[in-house]
């Protein structure tokens, strides 16, 4: 299981924003997984995206890394932000823009 470990803690810590989901950011195959990738695209967010539905032990070593049981996570600069529920209540409240912003990631419309 340290292999998972391993690329799971490379991935998070090698880009900026991360998007462990179902599917891929050009065909989410999850309607959870979908809400965050169309949240990431209207905000033109340059993200990288791991399809967990690859391997079982990613799709079980990405929620032990995390100590999160569902699927999506977002990472931004190596930090867990949450899931589908969180991303989108920290979207409609504006605070997610703010985070990223505050991280150093580009924004549409970010002054």
């Amino acid at each position: 299981m340290s292999g998972i470990n391993d690329f799971i803690d490379n991935e998070v810590k090698t880009n900026d924003v991360v998007l462990f989901m179902k599917g891929t950011p050009q065909f989410p195959q999850c309607g959870f997984s979908g809400q965050v990738v169309q949240i990431l695209d209207y905000l033109g967010v340059n993200y990288h995206g791991v399809n967990v539905l690859e391997s079982d032990d990613l799709r079980q070593g990405i929620k032990e890394y995390s100590n999160w049981p569902t699927i999506p996570q977002l990472y931004v600069k190596g930090e867990f932000v949450g899931g589908c529920d969180i991303i989108r209540e920290m979207f409609q409240a504006s605070e997610l823009q703010g985070h990223l912003e505050e991280q150093g990631v580009a924004v549409r419309g970010a002054a």
